[in-house]
């Protein structure tokens, strides 16, 4: 039986047989990862934690015919602020799901590392702001980029400066209202993104859920997930 060590975040529990458990892990040297972890719904448990949501740990784990089972864990940070946060929870939950939707097996470094920081500056950040300017990264990582150009690209207009403009889904990008078929969004949609992007000041909260909305259509968009965390956080601010 070998072993290999990760560095992992576990993305999402489910319940096997009477005390066991399947993780879905986010690992920084092989990406997705699924495995057993056996007692841990016993109220005793020595490694109930690393089964537990946004577990930050090292896990050593025993691999036998392609399968894997978590032996050992060493937690490395708890993040215990999302747990005394409903708010901060749920947006947590959030960068679990969607680590989920655009990780993959074997690789998936830089979605590891953009959701152990997103984690981190929601425990201590606006948690809105945090996870916009996290979806943001991600889907400029997996290929997806959104451009917050300051300029329509077709009229050459200022879009700060404007209340209405337009969003394609397809590729990405705003335009002015005037100069595209895409989606309508409002101008504090598109100055809650640039706030999140820049990292400078802090958006309306009535932008900032907006701008959540419209980045939950992109992604189902784009990958056909359902983002029922995403959603649930929306509905929830």
């Amino acid at each position: 039986m070998a072993e290999i060590k990760v560095n992992a975040l576990m993305l999402r529990a489910t319940d096997y047989l009477e005390n066991d458990k399947i993780l879905t892990l986010l690992s920084a040297e092989r990406g997705r990862i699924t495995a057993g972890i056996k007692g841990v719904k016993k109220p005793n448990a020595k490694l109930k934690f690393a089964s537990q949501p946004f577990c930050f740990a090292e896990y050593i784990l025993a691999e036998r015919g392609g399968r894997y089972t978590v032996t050992q864990a060493s937690e490395c940070e708890s993040f215990y602020e999302l747990r005394s946060d409903i708010n901060k929870f749920y947006a947590a939950c959030c960068v679990c799901e969607v680590a989920l939707i655009f990780s993959e097996e074997g690789g998936g470094s830089e979605v590891f590392a953009l959701s152990v920081k997103a984690l981190r500056d929601i425990c201590v950040l606006d948690e809105s702001q945090a996870l916009i300017n996290f979806l943001l990264r991600i889907l400029n990582v997996v290929g997806y980029k959104i451009s917050l150009n300051e300029y329509c690209p077709q009229c050459g207009s200022s879009l700060e400066q404007s209340p209405k403009l337009r969003f394609d889904l397809t590729v990405g990008s705003f335009s002015c209202w005037d100069c595209s078929n895409g989606v309508g969004v409002s101008g504090n949609t598109y100055k809650a993104l640039l706030v999140a992007n820049d990292g400078r000041g802090v958006a309306q909260k009535e932008g900032q859920v907006k701008a959540l909305r419209l980045l939950r259509e992109y992604i189902i968009n784009k990958t056909g997930a359902r983002c029922n965390c995403l959603t649930d956080y929306i509905n929830l601010i």
